[in-house]
């Protein structure tokens, strides 16, 4: 499964939320050394019911607006 999100790092709760056609991922976790992304992948795991290493950042790992592979759906 291939998955557009945007993510919202610094926030108070980490969440999914759909807004519009857009997946919105809020972190609490900062966009600092990787910190983000590292709190994405726990968060989407735990969210589909697959391991971290099923989950891949194919593009955007420096910007917010990110695009996931998601194996094992």
């Amino acid at each position: 499964m291939i998955i557009d999100i945007k993510v919202i790092p610094q926030a108070k709760k980490n969440q999914i939320k759909q807004e519009n056609d857009i997946v919105k991922v809020y972190l609490t976790a900062p966009a600092v050394d990787g910190k983000a992304n590292k709190a994405l992948i726990e968060v989407l795991a735990d969210h589909f019911g697959v391991k971290k290493c099923d989950i891949l950042i194919k593009k955007g790992l420096k910007t917010r607006s990110k695009t996931l592979i998601i194996n094992g759906l």
